[in-house]
């Protein structure tokens, strides 16, 4: 019997995919198998001995200490992808109400309460809608920044609407790559991106290196008047260079999806707060991505979407034992496995290996169950972090 432990209120889509012959799933679980959570900060909670996965329903991981959780071998997974739906859908949104003068319009008309007569209200309202007057998003560009799950999703979504979409993406996966339309116009840097978008969309995770990625040299480089979008994550933009340039009359607006004091009741500022995922099937799509990935992983030893240990997933052969260990990503490790499995007469009949950065990850098929001793001697081989029999 696996045991699930959940934080926050997780979807009963995701809950209900777990067997309950072979899974307890819980608040109150005491020495969990795994975590499954959405925004719980993780940071300073004690780590149980017996964890060995922590799942996040959502794309971010900055709730979750990855670098402790490597070190004790624990696998954490996310959900790309499952809620990018959403999050297109509010891009939209934005750059829609960026563009026409739908929320002044509406605030005007609710302060219409001294005229009681339809007609009237009618007239008055002629008179008055030009105030309100935008613009169309067909024909200009939208430039993206990411173009992973969310940003080809949104690239696609503004082709449709018959703008023209050019992108920036230095980490572009192959994956990515082979989902990304041919009319997106790849640039080469972000500076160029920046001086050819009359919209910006930021798609790229909270990391060291995109940390105010959208900074005073940044907006200097930026069209005038151009709208810029963040529903990415808060740190990717400077909010006090947002400002300068949008009070100096450069940039010409500012909707994001995490409000900031200083930008607050701004006029050129749309803030939302922080719903790009906040949809009911957008949740559900999370948490049942994310209860799968759990359950391959506790049951096979596959890893899919993990954000600290490699992509590993190797089909089970009818009578065999699994055995998954991780180790430090360093040479002759899994040689002085085999050697351990070899001395003990354990006969291997299939593996598989993979590493990232500086973690492995290994999955081996055997003919028989492993002892007690074999697994001992696989444990006590240097730099294995962890290992499992299945």
């Amino acid at each position: 019997m696996y045991k699930v432990r959940t934080y926050n209120a997780i979807s009963v889509k995701g809950l209900e995919r777990f067997p309950r012959q072979s899974f307890e799933v819980g608040s109150d679980i005491s020495q969990p198998d795994a975590f499954l959570l959405r925004s719980q900060k993780l940071q300073g909670v004690e780590v149980p001995k017996s964890l060995l996965a922590a799942a996040r329903a959502g794309a971010g991981v900055n709730n979750v200490p990855i670098a402790d959780y490597s070190k004790l071998g624990v696998v954490v997974f996310n959900t790309p992808g499952a809620n990018a739906n959403a999050v297109k859908e509010l891009v939209m949104a934005g750059m829609l109400l960026a563009t026409r003068g739908i929320l002044p319009g509406m605030a005007y008309v609710n302060t219409l309460t001294d005229i009681t007569d339809a007609s009237e209200m009618s007239a008055h309202l002629e008179k008055e809608k030009a105030r309100f007057a935008g613009g169309e998003i067909k024909g200009k560009t939208l430039g993206i920044v990411g173009l992973g799950a969310i940003g080809s999703m949104v690239a696609d979504m503004a082709l449709a609407m018959g703008m023209k979409v050019v992108g920036f993406d230095p980490a572009l996966s192959i994956d990515a790559a082979w989902r990304l339309s041919s009319e997106v116009t790849r640039m080469e840097n972000l500076q160029a991106l920046l001086a050819r978008s009359d919209y910006i969309s930021l798609h790229v995770p909270a990391m060291d290196a995109t940390k105010h990625l959208i900074n005073d040299a940044a907006l200097a480089l930026t069209k005038p008047k151009a709208v810029l979008l963040n529903f990415a994550r808060e740190t990717i933009v400077d909010s006090a260079a947002v400002k300068r340039s949008l009070d100096a009359g450069k940039l010409g607006k500012y909707v994001c999806d995490f409000p900031e004091p200083d930008l607050l009741n701004h006029p050129q500022v749309i803030a939302m707060p922080h719903i790009g995922a906040s949809t009911e099937e957008s949740e559900e799509n999370c948490a049942v991505m994310a209860a799968n990935q759990l359950m391959d992983y506790l049951e096979n030893g596959n890893i899919v979407n993990s954000v600290n240990f490699p992509a590993v997933s190797m089909s089970r052969t009818a009578g065999t034992s699994r055995i998954t260990f991780s180790n430090d990503n360093v040479s002759g490790v899994l040689g002085h496995v085999l050697s351990v499995l070899a001395d003990k007469n354990v006969n291997v009949i299939d593996m598989m290996n993979k590493s990232r950065g500086e973690l492995a990850f290994n999955i081996i098929d055997v003919e028989t169950p492993p002892s007690a001793d074999v697994v001992a001697a696989i444990a006590a081989v240097e730099h294995v972090i962890r290992v499992r029999v299945i």
